[in-house]
This record gives structure tokens, C-alpha cells and sequence, in this order.
């Protein structure tokens, strides 16, 4: 494979990465919706979205370079310390508003 090959599937990984988490922190309520430009919350889609981040992980070990480990890890930490916030939050108003 050419070095111009590595690149590209490189910076194509990258931006799969990239744009599953930035899909995922909008569906957890962190960013806007860039469709929509509002603030919306769907847990389920989010855990969607860091389960696939995850089987990519996992169908990829040991075949991806420092940097293309280093930002899929880095992005699944930050995703599931979020959505662990965000379900806590969530299941805290549902108690709350069953409670009123």
C-alpha cells in the first residue's frame, strides 16, 4: 500500500471518529444540532453512536496508528463519562417530576 493510500484511510478514520463523536454529543444535549441548531437530547441515540465507536475500536485494535488510538480512545472516554452525567441528570428529573 502507497504511503498516499495510509494517509488518506488516516485522515478518512479520523474523520469517521470525528464525526461520530461530534453526532454523539449532540445527541447528548452538549453541542447544538447543526440540522436543527437547537440543543437536543436523545440518550438512546447517543449510546447508538458510542457503541459503534466502540465495535470500531474493537474490530480495529492493533491496526491503527498512536494518533488514530489516542483521539478513538480519548473520544469514547469523554463520550461515556458524558452520557453517564447525562443519564444521572435524566433520571433524576424523571424522579422529580413523578415526585410533583
Amino acid at each position: 500500500m502507497a504511503d498516499n493510500d495510509i494517509d488518506k484511510n488516516s485522515i478518512m478514520f479520523i474523520s469517521l471518529v470525528t464525526s461520530l463523536g461530534s453526532q454523539a454529543f449532540a445527541q447528548l444535549g452538549k453541542v447544538k444540532d447543526p440540522s436543527t441548531n437547537n440543543i437536543e437530547r436523545n440518550l438512546d441515540a447517543a449510546s447508538l453512536s458510542i457503541d459503534m465507536l466502540d465495535m470500531l475500536k474493537e474490530r480495529t485494535q492493533g491496526n491503527l496508528s498512536e494518533q488514530e488510538t489516542s483521539l478513538l480512545e480519548k473520544t469514547l472516554s469523554d463520550l461515556k463519562l458524558n452520557i453517564v452525567q447525562e443519564s444521572k441528570y435524566e433520571s433524576h428529573n424523571n424522579k422529580k417530576d413523578k415526585s410533583e
